[in-house]
């Protein structure tokens, strides 16, 4: 049995002042039973809690550690950065480099703004798009998350979807009056939305491959649908590439599938692991943001010393290393592999996989929207995580997050995470 003893007491304890024990609802473990392990350290492809348990990792801190953990030209670049300071509060020319950055890997972006989160980049994104276009309306696609941003927390994804809050109390009506909610991967129903509606809608925001419901790809056609609709309607087409931004292709899922958007939301990876964001696209559309522009936005630590050397150094490794091939092999070998033992235990399910994002779903049918995802057999799912966890790997608490390889990632990790599932799924179907 897998030592818990601390983590337990650990647990007890932050939830006498953190409300459920945890900073974000994707750490409980409310969808799978139990309590959640605390971490002391990461290494390269494992995690440590203060159990001493060592757990090969398919979380990544949601996606953005794909070099692994405590990478040296990380940490060095980091280690660098502090000892000249944390925060000054006016520019650096580290800013502009990681502008430049990925402003050149990104094919939608030619300026960048920096945030601190991947909700401030959606939120603020959409603000820019209401501002620069005079239009009201934001469609969505149920399932997608975009944040806690009022206006989009509508059918949201992620922990929304597994905590069972698919829109929150606490945002008046009035927020998402002017948001649609749409089926993702339905591009006639898309189509029809425009048709009744099209001069009034200033956006479409989408995640362009879904992480928050599992993964789920673009049905072919679909991303260009969304590109050819929003240019003959003249909205913007925003894709939120938090997840997938430099994890599924260098330039994001927009490289991998050749659809442009107009704006780009990014974060995760262009902080190297920490708290970071960011929106992109056209220059004249970013020009209507202050101090150039009208369209107000604002931060303090944006674009901080700390998290822009993080970010350059991991953007230059994966540029001069280029490990996309690696990592869609890896993660290719691993689904298949999980895919062979479900299917031997004879359990219904379904394997979705871009580049090094994967899920195992527990599903009959395969998942392409929300409807679909949410008829997943979370019940099968929890005995499943909790039996991974014993065996010493470390998936996302919930069937509707994305699960991420690293370069790290051996055979032999492979190996051993295909043998666990065989037992697992094998008990499971007895």
């Amino acid at each position: 049995m897998l030592n818990r003893e601390k983590s337990c007491q650990a647990f007890d304890r932050a939830t006498g002042v953190i409300p459920g024990g945890v900073n974000s609802p994707a750490r409980a473990f409310g969808a799978v039973g139990g309590s959640p392990l605390f971490i002391e350290r990461g290494e390269r492809q494992y995690l440590y809690d203060i159990d001493g348990n060592r757990l090969i990792d398919y979380i990544g801190s949601w996606g953005p550690h794909i070099l692994g953990h405590c990478h040296p030209e990380v940490t060095a670049a980091i280690e660098a950065a502090l000892s000249c300071g944390t925060s000054f509060g006016a520019p650096t020319e580290r800013e502009s480099e990681l502008a430049e950055l990925i402003a050149d890997a990104v094919p939608s972006i030619e300026k960048v703004r920096m945030v601190n989160s991947g909700t401030e980049a959606t939120m603020s994104a959409i603000r820019l798009a209401r501002g620069h276009t005079g239009r009201n309306v934001v469609v969505k696609f149920a399932g997608c998350y975009h944040g806690h941003v009022d206006s989009l927390l509508v059918e949201a994804g992620s922990g929304a979807l597994t905590h069972g809050v698919p829109s929150s109390p606490g945002v008046p009506e009035g927020c998402t009056a002017d948001t649609l909610s749409l089926r993702y991967n339905d591009a006639e129903q898309l189509a029809d939305t425009f048709a009744k509606r099209g001069d009034e809608i200033a956006a479409v925001i989408l995640e362009p491959v879904v992480g928050n419901m599992g993964c789920v790809p673009p049905q072919p056609g679909f991303l260009e649908a969304c590109r050819e609709l929003c240019t003959k309607h003249g909205a913007l087409l925003i894709f939120d590439e938090v997840m997938t931004g430099f994890r599924v292709a260098y330039g994001g899922a927009q490289a991998r599938y050749s659809v442009t958007p107009d704006l780009t939301t990014l974060g995760k990876i262009v902080g190297g692991g920490l708290p970071v964001g960011a929106y992109g696209g056209r220059a004249d559309v970013m020009d209507s943001i202050s101090p150039v522009g009208p369209v107000y936005q604002a931060g303090t630590l944006s674009g901080n010393p700390l998290a822009t050397a993080s970010g350059i150094a991991t953007l230059k490794t994966l540029k001069a290393t280029d490990p996309y091939e690696q990592l869609e092999a890896t993660t290719t070998r691993l689904i298949e592999g999980l895919s062979d033992a479900a299917t031997s235990a004879g359990l219904p399910h379904q394997t979705a996989q871009v580049g090094s994002m994967f899920t195992l779903f527990f599903n009959e049918e395969p998942v392409t929207n929300y409807d679909i995802s949410a008829r997943n057999d979370t019940e099968r799912f929890a005995t499943y995580f909790q039996g991974m966890l014993e065996r010493g790997v470390y998936l996302p608490c919930s069937q509707f997050e994305a699960n991420f390889v690293s370069v790290c990632h051996t055979d032999e990790d492979i190996d051993a995470t295909i043998t666990a599932a065989r037992e697992v799924l094998t008990s499971i179907a007895r």
